[in-house]
């Protein structure tokens, strides 16, 4: 007997049901529409966004000093003036400059053991945003494009990778291309570029020409270059109109890159800086259902003259802004299903040159974590009491990005689809993930 009480809870879940999805599927009715089809029903698209993973990277372009924050050397010759104090993970310190990071330590994992090759800003940001070292002529892609083609939804208008860049012209990625970016992955695959003299495309039409008119000569365009492209098997072909469909459905959702649509209080708690509004800019993006956020900004953390004077400012604003986004994507729900990454490009020196800065140091740094399939409260690795070298479990950008992979639910071992190309993995080597860290 059933209750017609509790025939239906009143859950958007039911408006499809689960077992009718499946039998459609297995029954092969899932010719008769469309992936972009699905995500116009409203129960289907609610339940996908809330099981989709998401990724927000906080690059802290320039190398980020692990003196400063996550592995402090008090009272050592290389550990400057700042002190180190308590955090919530007993016997464990963080810099005196990141109070707020160190009352929510329980959620964060710190890994301070990073060992990589490079130590300059080019070859290094090649290296920590594509996982593995160049291999010409053969163009790795970036993390983001990686995770824009795993983690991305068909029939989405939100990009799959955007990249807030608030600051091009400060940093090294003002030379990087669409190509660049995506590699073998196709330039459907780049980021949105958004800061600076990016900015979201905009279109006039024409007064004298209905809505309708314009969505005909839109699908009228894109029947002939759906049809040029299979004809042709160019790749080219496929990533302009990959690219224009991303351009169309971007111009659609454009206000949600407005910061001033934001709540004033919301940006008033993320600081005035332009790192601070970009992060709450990203969280913003990630409840909308974008899957990948990358937050550069300039290079303030190349900090070779006056390296104290300057983590003065720059550390408390990012302890604050990692304080704020953990909490708000957990608040809403959303900490379980994204991953946090707070990172650099390398460390800076344990000495102090000449000019009171600290130079690039690849060879002992540390990075930070928090989220989805991240274990919260784990720190890993050590250095000697100098900071000079790791002395606990080196890890390198391979053991990286295999965590990423993994703390997403993404094989880091899978082999790339690419005909006429060498074998290339995710990660190569079947390099393991820092499991420490890992759920």
């Amino acid at each position: 007997m059933v209750d017609n009480n509790i025939k239906n809870c009143g859950s958007p879940d039911h408006g499809i049901h689960r077992r009718k999805f499946l039998e459609g599927i297995t029954a092969g009715a899932m010719s008769a529409f469309s992936w972009s089809g699905l995500f116009s029903v409203p129960a289907f698209a609610e339940i996908a966004k809330r099981k989709q993973k998401h990724c927000i990277l906080l690059w802290l372009c320039g190398g980020p000093s692990q003196f400063e924050t996550w592995d402090p050397k008090p009272g050592k010759p290389t550990g400057g003036p700042f002190k180190s104090i308590p955090t919530k993970i007993p016997g464990v310190h963080f810099s005196e400059l990141m109070p707020s990071c160190s009352s929510i330590a329980d959620k964060l994992a710190v890994v301070r053991s990073m060992k990589t090759a490079q130590k300059e800003h080019t070859q290094a940001i090649n290296l920590l945003q594509r996982g593995n070292k160049v291999r010409p002529p053969f163009v790795r892609p970036t993390m983001g494009s990686v995770l824009a083609q795993q983690l991305g939804q068909l029939g989405s208008k939100i990009p799959n990778f955007v990249l807030l860049d608030p600051c091009p012209e400060g940093n090294e990625f003002k030379g990087f291309k669409a190509g660049n970016w995506a590699g073998w992955l196709g330039a459907e695959y780049a980021p949105v570029r958004v800061g600076g003299k990016y900015k979201i495309p905009d279109t006039d039409k024409l007064d004298s020409i209905t809505d309708g008119d314009h969505e005909a000569r839109a699908e009228l365009r894109r029947f002939f270059s759906k049809k040029f492209e299979n004809e042709t098997k160019s790749s080219a072909a496929s990533s302009y109109n990959a690219t224009f469909d991303r351009v169309r459905g971007l111009m659609s959702c454009s206000d949600l890159f407005d910061l001033e649509r934001l709540p004033s209080k919301d940006r008033e708690r993320y600081g005035p800086g332009t790192f601070g509004q970009h992060t709450l800019l990203a969280r913003s993006l990630v409840e909308e259902g974008a899957p990948f956020v990358m937050v550069a900004n300039g290079m303030p953390w190349d900090t070779h003259v006056f390296n104290h004077e300057i983590y003065q400012m720059v550390v408390p604003d990012l302890d604050n802004i990692i304080f704020q986004l953990v909490n708000d994507l957990e608040d809403r729900g959303l900490l379980e299903d994204t991953l946090v990454v707070a990172m650099g490009e390398f460390g800076r020196t344990p000495w102090i040159n000449q000019a009171r800065g600290r130079d690039h140091y690849p060879n002992a740094w540390s990075f930070a974590m928090a989220g989805a399939g991240i274990k919260g409260g784990a720190v890993v690795g050590a250095t000697d009491e100098m900071g000079i070298e790791v002395t606990d479990s080196p890890y390198d950008e391979r053991n990286l990005f295999a965590t990423i992979f993994s703390a997403l639910g993404i094989d880091p071992h899978a082999e790339y689809d690419l005909p006429n190309f060498p074998t290339f993995h995710r990660v190569e080597e079947k390099i393991q993930p820092i499991e420490e860290v890992l759920l």
